[in-house]
């Protein structure tokens, strides 16, 4: 996709996100149209809705939080999580060795690439959950995670 290209998508997309609450699949759809095929982590995380990507959290609520001074679950509390090392964002958590050895920190890149395959990132954790095959939907959950980190990370 060109740079124009990219220039255009963004545009359409900000005046659809006017248009609307962003609630819809409606809004969605058009999210998808305006980014075309295969769009880069960038393009994606332009168009992101981070108020759609709490409503998508849910599906992790069932194992993680995400809110200040809550606890882990079955996987660590979230918040602050992006920026944060990799299987370090909860002192009390027991991280897997496989999680441990990736090392690195929550970028978007590693982020994306966890949401989509857990597994693949790191063989051997524990987290048992398939992944977010749609790329828009991690972009949108991803938006969500940079709204409950720290902006100082």
């Amino acid at each position: 996709m060109s740079a124009r290209h990219v220039t255009l998508a963004l545009a359409t997309l900000a005046l659809l996100a006017a248009c609307g609450d962003g609630d819809g699949d409606g809004d969605v759809a058009a999210r998808r149209r305006a980014l075309g095929a295969n769009p880069t982590l960038a393009a994606r995380l332009a168009a992101a809705d981070a108020g759609r990507g709490a409503r998508l959290f849910g599906q992790c609520a069932a194992c993680h939080t995400i809110g200040a001074g809550a606890g882990d679950r079955n996987g660590p509390n979230l918040r602050d999580v992006m920026g944060a090392p990799v299987a370090g964002v909860s002192s009390r958590f027991g991280y897997t060795a496989a999680l441990r050895a990736h090392g690195g920190r929550w970028t978007d890149a590693t982020m994306d690439a966890w949401l989509a395959d857990p597994a693949a990132v790191a063989p051997g954790t524990a987290m048992r959950f398939p992944g977010v095959r749609d790329p828009l939907d991690r972009a949108d959950l991803i938006a969500y995670l940079h709204r409950q980190s720290d902006a100082a990370r």
